[in-house]
Parts: C-alpha cells; structure tokens; sequence
C-alpha cells in the first residue's frame, strides 16, 4: 500500500508540478461539430448573408452577402488567448472575394487580427493586420489560388512571438510579432471580435473547426 501511494504521488507531482500544470491539460475543443450552432452567433452588420446548418452535411453555410457575413464563436473568453491553433475545413461556393476570414485573439481579447483566404478579388492570403498594413499590403500577403466547391485545410497557430499559418499543409504566414502592431482593418470587422468565422461578398461552407491549447516552451 506504501508503495502504491508514492507511485500515485509521484505522477502528480509529474504532471502538476512540473512544466503543465493542473490547469494547463492541453485538451482539444471542437468549436464546430456540424451538429449545433448553439455556441455560435450570427452577426449581421446590414446586409449580411445567413449564417446556416447543412445537418445533413454537418456543415456551417455563410450565404453570401453584400459585404460581411459571419458569426461569432460565443465562449471564446473560457478559451486560452496565448498559445493555440485553430483548425478548420472551408470551401468557396460563390462570389470572387475572402471565403474564409478567421479572425482571432493574440494575447488578449482586446488585440485581435484576421487571417484571410482569398480576399482582394480572390487570391490575397495573410494577417490583416500588421503595423496598421492588410494583409495586402504586408509581409504576411501571398496569392493563392482557389477553385470553387474544394475544400481546404486551414491551420492557425498563435504564440505571443509569431502567428503562422498552413493551408492544406503549406505553410503560407511565419511572421514574428515581438515589436510590432498587431490588430484589426478598422471598420465592420470590428464587430466580429474576439473569434470568429466571416466572408466578404462570398458564399462559403466551413466545417471542422477545432482549437487546440499549446504547451508553453521550456
């Protein structure tokens, strides 16, 4: 019995008392299951499109509106701010501008950006923004190519000194932030804060959104 105990202390000690502690488990939250928009909220900033569920599809449909359209994820505050990623599935179903713009917390709720896909007629992919830039306009803006009805994997990850992101593995953003000003393009995006899902003049369906906490680096 002693020595069951003093195992059982030990891996305590382990996990609680050294690197993550007891409220540091890195636990995956699936922020969209393609079950419930329950923990998700429809924005409309006048003439925005719907924000839907295909159940049979277990998918989220952001009809295309006039500008912006989108809906924002209701418990961010019970999620961590520091060090996560975010992964999601998104397609492009009609309209030529940004299917998927996922803005996002950095460091706090107040200080927030968004990654675009697709935005600027299309092709533009990055943070917006960057020292006041979109996304372009800065380091971060690359073109990429997007086909209608095709679905892509997009990953982002945040640590307070560097936001990167992939899509469909590629890596398309390694930006170090240390320094620089990080925070939203001023005007209806603001009213998207702190995490959420939008497109611009754009029809898109998303699925698949999951947010994962990061260990901090020893």
């Amino acid at each position: 019995m002693r020595m069951t105990f003093c195992l059982i202390l030990a891996g305590l000690l382990v996990v609680g008392g050294n690197g993550i502690g007891a409220d540091e488990v890195l636990k995956e939250v699936v922020l969209f299951d393609g079950k419930s928009l329950d923990d998700w909220e429809m924005v409309d900033i006048g003439a925005s499109g719907y924000v839907e569920l295909d159940e049979d599809l277990g998918e989220m449909l952001i009809r295309q509106g006039d500008s912006l359209s989108g809906a924002i994820y209701k418990k961010a505050k019970a999620l961590p701010i520091e060090r996560y990623e975010i992964a999601l599935e998104a397609k492009r179903t009609a309209g030529v501008d940004f299917f998927c713009g996922l803005t996002f917390p950095v460091g706090n709720l107040e200080t927030c950006a968004t990654l675009v896909l697709g935005g600027w007629g299309g092709s533009v992919t990055g943070i917006s923004s960057i020292d006041g830039d979109d996304a372009s306009n800065n380091a971060t803006g690359t073109y990429q190519r997007y086909e209608d009805d095709k679905w892509y994997a997009v990953r982002l990850r945040v640590t307070p000194e560097n936001l990167s992101a992939w899509i469909d593995g590629k890596q398309v953003v390694d930006i170090d932030i240390a320094g620089r000003k990080v925070g939203l393009r001023a005007g209806p995006m603001e009213s998207y804060v702190p995490l959420s899902l939008t497109t611009y003049n754009t029809a898109a369906s998303i699925r698949k959104v999951v947010f994962k906490p990061l260990a901090k680096e020893k």
